[in-house]
């Protein structure tokens, strides 16, 4: 899979505070790409940087293997943490505006908006103002101004602030629609969560300088610790629970159940694969549950930061 976007040893510095440290990342094309890090880390001056509001001191910036450049502004769909829209302005008329800055024609960008409002369900919107719409309500005006114009690459930064669970899976639904018809996504937040369910690649920024970055997947493979929850029924729990710790490393486990278990979190030694502690298992009573430990992003994220 190509690259859509290309950041190449990206310096940036405001005064003596270096905001972005010789950081390079890659955003294959129609990915959703998390760039994630904590309050200050610098990843708001990155996406600044990509958006061309500010420009580097040094590195390069490519899209579409092209030098970053003017004409590449309307490649681009931009939704900030901080939104943008005029509170006096009346939505059909302000998203028709928005949508001309974008390049769009008039007839054209009342057709797409159509389309956008039908299918969002805000076609009874159009007259109201900005001012008379509920944070949620507003986020939803923001969101179509940002995709309308059909960008190869879109930017989300915090996009599910102000909604409620049921608009946020809506959201959460457009932006996978979108990806699988071709958009390629940088979406930026503190939410773990949307990054599990949205993400194919991801990078970690702290301190100014990226710590970590790969496919997601990858990523959970290399911070797995070989650690196997574990609940058993047996007629001797105490028991069990000796004869386990004789073999292997073992600790407490917390999860519900229905049943009085023995509940377990077994790590095992290099050479000892999963299969043979559960036919172990088997052989000491009725396994009600077996699951492999796999780190969460968020548990990856706090880790790694915590180690930098």
């Amino acid at each position: 899979m190509s690259n859509l976007l290309e950041v190449n040893k990206v310096s940036k510095k405001f005064g003596d505070f270096r905001a972005l440290n010789d950081v390079s990342i890659s955003v294959p094309e129609g990915s959703i790409f998390g760039l994630l890090g904590p309050n200050g880390a610098g990843k708001t001056t990155l996406i600044r940087i990509v958006n061309q509001i500010t420009m580097p001191d040094t590195g390069t910036v490519h899209l579409g293997g092209e030098l970053l450049n003017q004409n590449h502004i309307s490649a681009i769909g931009y939704l900030p943490e901080e939104r943008g829209l005029y509170k006096s302005m009346k939505v059909g008329e302000q998203a028709l505006y928005l949508a001309q800055l974008k390049g769009l024609s008039k007839a054209e960008a009342r057709k797409r908006l159509k389309y956008w409002f039908e299918r969002l369900e805000i076609g009874d919107w159009w007259n109201k103002k900005i001012q008379e719409l509920s944070k949620g309500m507003a986020q939803k005006i923001q969101f179509v101004v940002t995709v309308l114009h059909e960008p190869k690459l879109l930017i989300f930064d915090e996009p599910f602030s102000g909604f409620d669970p049921i608009n946020a899976n809506l959201i959460k639904d457009e932006i996978l629609r979108l990806r699988n018809e071709g958009a390629t996504v940088i979406f930026s937040t503190h939410r773990m969560e949307s990054v599990e369910e949205l993400c194919d690649d991801i990078a970690l920024i702290n301190k100014s300088n990226k710590i970590l970055d790969g496919n997601l997947f990858d990523i959970k493979r290399q911070y797995k610790i070989n650690t196997f929850e574990i609940g058993i029924r047996t007629q001797d729990n105490v028991l069990l629970r000796q004869e386990l710790n004789e073999k292997f490393n073992v600790s407490e486990a917390n999860f519900k159940t229905l049943e009085d278990e023995l509940k377990l979190n077994i790590k095992l030694d290099n050479g000892v694969k999963p299969n043979d502690l559960l036919n172990y298992l088997t052989t000491k009573g009725e396994v009600s549950h077996f699951v492999e430990l796999i780190p969460s992003v968020n548990d990856i994220f706090i880790q790694t930061v915590k180690n930098n």
